[in-house]
């Protein structure tokens, strides 16, 4: 195949909840700058100070000798946004040339560059915000339709991780179904060791009894809520002999995240819920290899990366029975329909007094996670980078 040099919009990973998006574009553009010596990855961002940049890599653990230093725009990121959306300018590469040098542009969020002269390849996670506006802070919601009408309009290309998502954002956003490809998210397969683990649960008061946990941007669509009541329900009428679980939510706080969950269900928990927000990424995996169950109760999903986490880690997984969880996690979680108290808490029932059924889970979980590596989806997306780029 043919040298390619990408520009790709890692704004994402300075944000305050990168959430799924950030981790993909992180790992993303990190395995591409490994797949070949010829290929050259050149990130860039709105402006902010070199040491936020710094830091925004070390957190998501990125190789500086392998991928350069972000290329910084003059605009700081809401004004850029506004007007790469409203006024189709600045250009990628106008005054940098780095950029300009680019055979093609790739924006990993519907923050939607102009086109330009070189191929706009733009990655569409969802069209949640069409689906369910109500979910959306005002700014929110408009920055994701001027963005997905943006890429419909620009893009020449338009991937997304799974067929179920792309057949929503076919039927409920201007992107038009050919310009849609199907590349999977990987996932990190590093395995949590039991030292690792030990030393993990005891920094966050964890060791002392089983948890199930829940890892994600804690926001409306989440189903945070649902989870919460059906755990308070299950603890409440529960038999089974030994210490009770507790519930352990970890990730920052996303879109609306204060209306996700019900104060009250938290205080009638007490010490059996806890909330750790941002850890760091070898903390995570210690906390997925710890549960004995892994629950994500989600409305709606463009993909469900922590499914997959889960799994990795050998963690049983319950999940929403949703088309786009159906495809990603196949056989391998046991589905509960979302938003369904009574049936989530009857779940959580089953699974916590049944740990050989946990383990059938992990078992199936790890083979499934199996299929999924971000090399897969490095080397699939620079496919479409050389289709756009007429190869």
């Amino acid at each position: 195949m043919r040298f390619v040099r990408v520009a790709v919009n890692v704004e994402q990973l300075l944000f305050r909840a990168p959430g799924g998006t950030g981790r993909y574009t992180a790992r993303l553009v990190a395995m591409l700058s490994r797949l070949g010596p010829e290929d050259v990855i050149i990130p860039f961002t709105a402006y902010h100070s070199r040491a936020d940049l710094a830091a925004a890599y070390r957190s998501f653990g990125l190789d500086h000798e392998r991928l350069a230093s972000p290329v910084r725009l003059a605009l700081p990121r809401p004004v850029l946004y506004d007007a790469w959306h409203r006024l189709s300018l600045p250009r990628v590469g106008r005054w940098c040339p780095d950029l300009a040098s680019a055979d093609l542009v790739h924006a990993p969020s519907p923050a939607v560059p102009p086109r330009g002269r070189r191929p706009l390849v733009v990655t569409v996670h969802d069209a949640a915000f069409a689906l369910y506006p109500e979910a959306y802070p005002r700014r929110g919601l408009r920055f994701h339709q001027q963005g997905v009408d943006a890429a419909a309009r620009r893009a020449d290309l338009v991937i997304t991780g799974t067929q179920a998502a792309a057949d929503e954002i076919s039927a409920h956003t201007r992107v038009a179904a050919h310009k849609l490809r199907v590349v999977p998210n990987g996932v990190d397969h590093i395995e949590a060791d039991g030292d690792e683990v030990d030393r993990t649960l005891a920094q966050f008061g964890l060791a002392d009894a089983p948890y199930v946990l829940w890892v994600g941007s804690l926001e409306p669509r989440k189903g945070v809520g649902t989870l919460i009541s059906a755990f308070a329900r299950q603890s409440s009428m529960t038999t089974t002999d030994g210490p009770s679980h507790r519930l352990v939510l970890v990730g920052p706080t996303g879109w609306l995240g204060g209306g996700a969950i019900d104060k009250s269900e938290i205080l009638r928990l007490g010490n059996r819920f806890r909330s750790l927000g941002h850890v760091g990424e070898s903390q995570l995996r210690a906390l997925y290899a710890g549960a004995d169950l892994f629950a994500f109760p989600s409305w709606h999903e463009g993909f469900g990366l922590p499914v997959l986490e889960a799994m990795v880690q050998g963690t049983a997984v319950m999940c929403s029975d949703l088309p786009v969880l159906r495809e990603v996690a196949g056989g391998a979680a046991h589905f509960v329909r979302s938003g369904d108290v009574e049936q989530w808490t009857a779940a959580l029932e089953e699974l916590l007094g049944r740990p050989a059924l946990r383990s059938a889970l992990a078992d199936a979980g790890r083979a499934r996670a199996a299929d999924f590596s971000w090399e897969r989806t490095a080397m699939a997306t620079r496919q479409v980078y050389v289709e756009a780029l007429g190869g």
